[in-house]
């Protein structure tokens, strides 16, 4: 296998043993797509378009202005690579909510029809969307200058690897979690990404997208912690609903990753109690058990942790359970702050219970909305750098951040293989 050697990955001609799953057959010959749109084919892919859109839409990337836009009152355009479950079920509904902040231009998928399918469900609010697949299909979104992000929604063995890729070719990348499968692997993707250099007239951004890091619950939650006094103790709970009828449960590369569900998921309430506490997690001592066959190793995991503060806290995670429940509980001296995962008024979200010093208990709902927010970050920051290459982006969407979640589920998991012995969790 070839290596590229500024990256350090394998080249773009090939992505790697891991990822060969993800190239598809190419078609050679014109034909009309299930939807009634016209497949034309270029140079090395082909993209699907409605059949009232002509082969204009095609035109040659010299037509379009440097930086990624047609014109300069046009939106940014970007790409999102999957069409998976979440790239469906999420990402394609939140980038229609925000249609007004920037044009989805493209979907891939490793295979022709999963593409043509995925596109199908965005043609109600960007009727041109192309679809691409393959190889050949990676190629022509890093060579589109008219695309100035990507979203890469894969499966985790392949993300950072295509992810490192994207940005090399100029892209910005906003990530979808886990950060990585191992500290390992993230310590030699930051150091990949810091060596490339500030391409003028900016840096590409490598955003991680984790969403509970952008739920408002957990924004205002974490405003509340100065009125509990110092804290006392932490309880995370996590009882989960990972069964056969969970959509997610036949994902074959969760199944094949290491720390399968446990990782996977626990990256989601690593990253709220960190956003809730704020203050990082220094050690922990776990014990793990493999519970419920029908689930990849481990599926229970019980942790206490010690914070850099020093208070300590204590985590009880099941991957499925016959009564789920997700809770954040931080006791203080002046107070209690608890977020609980819950359904009001039809709408999921979370409940935050804030108790003061006297007693009184105020309660605040919050529905789901950190996809739509990690997005419109993302957008606003490729945007801004692209006006100001010294623009901050976001910091919760660092993907050092996303580096610390799986930090501290590396550090559970490797303490449960000691029989509970405490772990320092590695640094980022």
């Amino acid at each position: 296998m070839l290596l590229d050697v500024h990256c350090g990955f394998p080249s773009r001609g090939s992505f790697g043993v891991a990822a060969k799953k993800y190239r598809s057959r190419q078609t050679k010959k014109k034909r009309t797509d299930g939807g009634g749109g016209l497949v034309v084919r270029s140079d090395s892919a082909a993209v699907c378009l409605p059949r009232r859109h002509n082969t204009s839409a095609l035109r040659s990337n010299e037509d379009r202005e440097p930086g990624g836009m047609a014109g300069e009152n046009d939106l940014p355009r970007i790409a999102v690579v999957g069409a998976g479950i979440f790239a469906r079920t999420q990402y394609i509904p939140r980038l229609r909510e925000i249609a007004h902040l920037v044009v989805l231009k493209a979907i891939w998928s490793r295979s022709q029809e999963s593409a043509e399918a995925a596109a199908e469900l965005a043609r109600d609010f960007v009727p041109d969307v192309e679809c691409k697949w393959g190889d050949a299909g990676l190629e022509e979104i890093m060579g589109d200058r008219s695309i100035m992000g990507v979203a890469v929604v894969l499966a985790g063995q392949v993300q950072v690897e295509l992810s490192l890729k994207m940005l090399k070719a100029g892209k910005h990348v906003i990530q979808e979690k886990p950060a990585s499968g191992s500290t390992t692997e993230a310590e030699t993707a930051l150091s990949v990404y810091n060596s490339f250099p500030n391409q003028l007239p900016y840096k590409p951004i490598w955003a991680l997208a984790e969403n509970y890091r952008f739920e408002p619950a957990f924004v205002e939650s974490n405003k509340l912690m100065s009125d509990i006094g110092e804290m006392m103790n932490i309880q995370v709970i996590v009882e989960g609903s990972m069964n056969s009828s969970n959509p997610y449960f036949h994902s074959s590369w969760r199944r094949n990753f290491l720390g399968g569900f446990i990782l996977d998921m626990g990256v989601h309430f690593i990253a709220g109690l960190r956003m809730l506490v704020g203050s990082e997690i220094a050690t922990v001592s776990s014990i793990s058990r493999h519970v419920d066959t029908a689930l990849p190793p481990p599926d229970n995991i019980c942790s206490l942790f010690q914070l850099e503060n020093g208070c300590a806290g204590v985590l009880v995670f099941a991957v499925n359970s016959r009564s789920p429940k997700i809770l954040w509980r931080v006791d203080g001296t002046k107070g209690t702050v608890q977020i609980e995962r819950g359904i009001d008024s039809g709408k999921h979200g979370y409940q935050v219970l804030f108790t003061r010093e006297n007693g009184q208990c105020q309660k605040t709902f919050y529905p789901f909305s950190g996809v739509h927010e990690e997005l419109k970050a993302f957008v606003h920051d490729i945007m801004q750098v692209s006006k100001n290459g010294d623009h901050k982006a976001e910091p919760r969407s660092s993907y050092a951040e996303g580096a610390r979640d799986v930090a501290v589920l590396e550090a559970m998991l490797e303490s449960s293989t000691k029989q509970g012995a405490q772990v320092q969790v590695k640094k980022f």
